[in-house]
């Protein structure tokens, strides 16, 4: 047995094996090999050893394995509308690299996008911001992880509502912070209760993560619904994280109603998150943003100065032109997401021994698979919805995501951001799987 330092240097030189330390050569065995090999133990850190990798990218890869494999797959795992960008944002982007925007920007973004951007919260929410409160990212995504980072200390709570987003609980644990997950059921729309919310609050508890409309779910909160949770907010002097990347995705009767104009003194406790992906079809593209105090905004760009320096340039005077260019595209967008959503509602409700909660915003169905827990299907007994997934994938090429990954075991999250014909052919798969 060898046993080695963490700078330990094994070394084959004739036939001979040897391990290089910092002070000699200390002669361990012979090895009748010519090679001459390095080997050095680097250890991973604590935190990424406890880091998950995403589920939704996990399984979208697997999908593409088998794709690459020759297999159709209908792929309903991931987030991302299928239609193509809007021209005129297409146009914005070549445009610009034509001009020469292929520089470095402000780290924070370019003036004209936070202006566009304040313009718009004004515009569509009544509210007043100023350039110098937003931030520009690299993602909706990055977005979440720099407010982690600029707000949180060690040991500090974050409420999380489950199910939740699967990036959520790993982002806020990569700062030192905990997550606190408070589980919601179906039976109430998977909306957390204020009861519940009062129970999870400690000394330790810093801010409340809500998204609104939902991911993984589809459900939204409504406005007496909000206004609750801003008061316990505002008693508990607590701070919101609002992500409202879905806000212009919503099916219902009920307006959506961004967090920080609910009461008076609630803006000054928010920080709002939102992108480009969703709305705009432009998830490739990498442009999310932050709406926050102008103090938390600052410290924010100065940390994604170190880290990652400005978005892309060119995706930058594309959202531009997304945000201020003719809003028809995000009109048809939604009629077609609507007609899925109807449809998908249909199927499940027609699959038996499946239920789902009503999809008010988002492109997603969370449904329930309690009923096939613990059966066999296909020839395989069915314990989890992982197995449930994997199996689904493998047996019939339709690509979903366990609802375990979002906090919330016994489900499964589908994508409806994709065409009626994809849809159709992959719950005829799933209709037969369960009746396998």
């Amino acid at each position: 047995m060898i046993r080695l330092s963490p700078y330990s240097v094994l070394i084959f030189h004739g036939n001979m094996l040897r391990v290089k330390s910092a002070s000699r050569y200390s002669l361990l065995y012979s090895a009748t090999c010519s090679s001459f090999l390095m080997f050095m133990t680097i250890a991973i850190s604590k935190i990424v050893q406890g880091l998950a990798p995403s589920a939704t990218l996990a399984m979208s890869a697997k999908a593409k394995e088998l794709k690459s494999q020759g297999k159709t797959v209908y792929d309903l795992s991931v987030g991302e509308p299928d239609f193509v960008t809007p021209q005129h944002i297409c146009d914005a982007g070549t445009a610009a690299m034509k001009s020469g925007y292929t520089k470095y920007t402000i780290a924070s973004g370019i003036p004209e996008l936070k202006k566009a951007i304040v313009e718009k919260y004004k515009i569509d929410y009544g509210l007043e911001y100023k350039p110098s409160q937003v931030v520009v990212s690299n993602g909706a995504k990055h977005s979440l992880h720099n407010v982690f980072f600029a707000t949180l200390d060690p040991n500090d709570e974050v409420i999380i509502p489950a199910p939740y987003w699967v990036s959520y609980a790993e982002l806020v644990k990569l700062s030192g912070a905990m997550p606190v997950i408070l589980s919601t059921e179906e039976s109430q729309n998977f909306k957390m209760t204020t009861e519940h919310f009062k129970q999870a609050i400690t000394p330790k508890t810093k801010m409340l993560l809500l998204c609104n409309p939902s991911n993984p779910t589809g459900i939204m909160y409504n406005a007496k619904e909000l206004e609750e949770i801003a008061d316990i907010v505002l008693k508990k002097n607590l701070f919101v994280i609002a992500d409202e990347i879905y806000d212009k995705l919503v099916y219902s009767n009920d307006q959506f109603v961004s967090f920080p104009t609910l009461r008076s003194g609630l803006q000054e406790r928010t920080i709002v998150v939102n992108g480009v992906s969703k709305t705009y079809a432009m998830t490739g593209w990498r442009v999310g943003w932050t709406l926050s105090p102008e103090n938390i905004a600052k410290k924010m760009g100065e940390l994604q100065s170190q880290e990652t320096s400005n978005p892309s340039s060119i995706s930058q005077h594309a959202a531009l032109a997304a945000l201020t260019g003719p809003q028809d595209c995000v009109t048809e967008m939604l009629a077609a997401f609507i007609e899925r959503r109807n449809y998908v509602a249909k199927r499940i409700a027609h699959i038996n021994g499946l239920t789902c909660p009503e999809m008010n915003g988002a492109f997603y169905v969370f449904f329930n698979i309690k009923n096939y827990l613990g059966k066999t299907l296909g020839g395989v007994r069915i314990d989890n919805s992982e197995q449930f997934c994997l199996e689904l994938l493998m047996q019939k090429q339709v690509a979903t995501v366990m609802g375990s990954a979002f906090g919330c075991e016994g489900y499964v999250r589908a994508s409806f951001a994709a065409g009626l014909d994809i849809l159709k052919e992959a719950f005829d798969r799933i209709s037969e799987f369960v009746n396998s």
